[in-house]
């Protein structure tokens, strides 16, 4: 990371995956051609998952290629320096590296799938056993396992104008 002063915890980088309304899911092809994706990802444990469906270009690649690269960007806002005036950005992000594996047993894509509607439509969880009985036979499910811990950086000002570095929190 060129400025390490804006880097954060391990910790505090899962919070920005975990929060992040979509996650880039990016992965490479097999001639090296990169694809990237933006993904409405959910974490159940120590895993990420997605959903999609049964056929289609992300499953082809990640069945030949299954390391994956995540990043998110959160709580992104356009400002003017309050000590410069310069222009510039306040933002939460997270690079994250794993391997992609796609889900075979009923009960852990049924899972997966109860934790994506809890996370993205809480208010509609009494709908989710029908509309499971209706699509899970159409629905592939990929679980993402991290192979480092993540990576956080944020640019964000204090209340005097300050820029907070070195992981200092308010």
């Amino acid at each position: 990371m060129r400025k390490e002063s804006r880097e954060m915890s391990a910790e505090w980088a899962m919070g920005v995956l975990i929060k992040a309304p979509y996650v880039t899911v990016s992965m490479t092809e097999e001639d090296g051609t990169p694809y990237a994706v933006p993904l409405s990802l959910a974490r159940v444990g120590e895993v990420f998952y997605f959903h999609c469906a049964l056929e289609g270009k992300k499953l082809d690649i990640l069945r030949k290629n299954p390391r994956v690269c995540l990043s998110a960007v959160s709580r992104c806002k356009p400002t003017v320096g309050p000590k410069d005036g310069s222009f510039t950005l306040e933002f939460n992000s997270a690079i994250a590296f794993g391997v992609a594996e796609i889900v075979e047993a009923e009960d852990e894509k049924i899972e997966a799938l109860r934790a994506v509607c809890e996370r993205f439509l809480p208010q509609h969880m009494d709908a989710f056993d029908t509309s499971i009985a209706r699509s899970l036979a159409r629905t592939a499910v990929v679980r993402i396992r991290l192979t480092e811990p993540p990576v956080g950086k944020r640019k964000q000002y204090d209340k005097n104008g300050d820029e907070m570095k070195y992981g200092r929190m308010e």
